[in-house]
């Protein structure tokens, strides 16, 4: 079973580490060979990394191989590595319900990348989110289903993910950050009865911390969501609490369950106190 509070003190150390030494986290390189070697085809083989993080996230005992229950995919090669995509998904309503999840990034200065709880609605699970990544390596999701831990995984070629430049000038970033907004389509899926699919996006620069000024040359301030959390109605579909490792402008698309409810409600919180909420109407013609 994961260790939530576990997990949740390594999240914390790890940011106050990764923010206190951008210059020595971005500098040092992690053991990327052996970290290639353990990943391809066998995401649960140790890499030195992950054999140092375990046990603060999960504990001592070693997760079972997801053997199809949840998998996790992502780009072996990323196109833009401060933009991965990573998907989360279960093929069939016979799938184990996934209850809570943690994603890790192992050779990220902050490791835990986001720590999920789904409601009842989300199974079977379908979400995809984008990602930070800093140096080649393990992006392996960790899933807690009726009572047991499993993972599933995938190795990324990225580098540079958590240090690069925004993309937008920081007084426009600063002056639509918090802007919600929400895309409702039909659910496609092998599941899709009584489904509907989602996009959320959120107007945020999440800075990492390890980003340059790029006219001071000095590190901007950290500056990210903390907590996200959508519900239909007052029954949640998901809470994630996020890192420095969740891209700008975070979108998040997801496939649900209806509960006949009318909305759609989102909370957004950020590390500068920030709060930000937004009920939509859900598509009567979806």
């Amino acid at each position: 079973m994961i260790e939530r509070n576990a997990s949740n003190s390594l999240h914390r150390s790890l940011i106050a580490v990764a923010l206190a030494l951008p210059m020595a986290l971005v500098a040092v390189p992690g053991p990327l060979i052996a970290a290639e070697e353990s990943a391809v085809g066998n995401p649960l083989k140790q890499s030195e990394s992950w054999s140092e993080l375990q046990g603060d996230i999960i504990g001592d005992m070693p997760p079972e191989a997801a053997d199809g229950e949840i998998d996790l995919d992502a780009p072996y090669r990323a196109h833009d590595a401060a933009t991965v995509p990573v998907s989360l998904r279960q093929s069939a309503r016979s799938a184990p319900r996934i209850e809570r999840a943690i994603l890790v990034i192992d050779e990220n200065p902050a490791p835990v990348a986001a720590e999920f709880t789904f409601g009842r609605a989300m199974h079977p699970l379908d979400l995809e989110l984008r990602v930070r990544v800093n140096q080649y390596s393990n992006v392996r999701l960790i899933a807690e289903t009726e009572g047991r831990a499993v993972m599933s995984g995938r190795f990324v070629k990225a580098s540079g993910g958590c240090s690069a430049p925004a993309t937008r000038d920081p007084e426009v970033a600063l002056s639509t950050m918090g802007d919600i907004r929400v895309k409702q389509f039909t659910s496609e899926g092998p599941v899709s009865g009584g489904r509907r699919d989602a996009q959320l996006m959120i107007r945020h620069p999440n800075y990492s911390g390890l980003q340059r000024d790029q006219i001071t040359q000095l590190f901007i301030p950290p500056h990210f969501v903390r907590q996200i959390s959508v519900t239909q109605g007052d029954d949640l579909l998901f809470k994630l609490e996020g890192g420095i490792s969740l891209s700008e402008n975070p979108v998040i698309r997801f496939a649900y369950t209806d509960n006949g409810e009318k909305t759609l409600n989102i909370h957004v919180e950020d590390t500068d106190g920030n709060v930000w909420d937004k009920t939509v109407e859900k598509d009567p013609a979806r």
